[in-house]
């Protein structure tokens, strides 16, 4: 079975970037601009991993990330905050991500990072 990554920011680069390397691994892509209707959205696609922007326009990354995970039938998928902010370790702490990823970052770092955070939960 196929993995899906849900990839939410609205910067383009960033989309394209992602985009290619999880294609690389034989992942499906689904991206979206923004965090609005977040619940819809993950129960549209169901990913496997979810990365997701602190900056996202609608809810933010933060308070997206705490309504997924206060979802029971949603809160196991693996959610990695992605930010350029300095306090990102706090702000990843608040939501209840599984993990994060500064900006800018390594293609390989966010490769393995997602690979684990997916073999955690296998």
């Amino acid at each position: 079975m196929q993995n899906k990554i849900l990839i939410l920011d609205d910067d383009e680069d960033i989309l394209y970037f992602c985009s290619v390397v999880f294609e690389g691994l034989n992942f499906e892509v689904i991206s979206s601009p923004h965090s609005k209707d977040i619940i819809e959205q993950v129960e549209q696609c169901q990913p496997n991993i979810i990365l997701i922007d602190n900056w996202i326009p609608g809810l933010g990354g933060v308070k997206a990330t705490q309504t997924l995970k206060s979802n029971p039938a949603l809160n196991d998928i693996p959610v990695i905050l992605f930010s350029a902010n300095s306090n990102l370790p706090a702000l990843a702490e608040e939501a209840g991500a599984d993990s994060y990823l500064k900006k800018p970052f390594d293609l390989d770092e966010l490769e393995s990072l997602a690979l684990s955070l997916l073999q955690k939960k296998a």
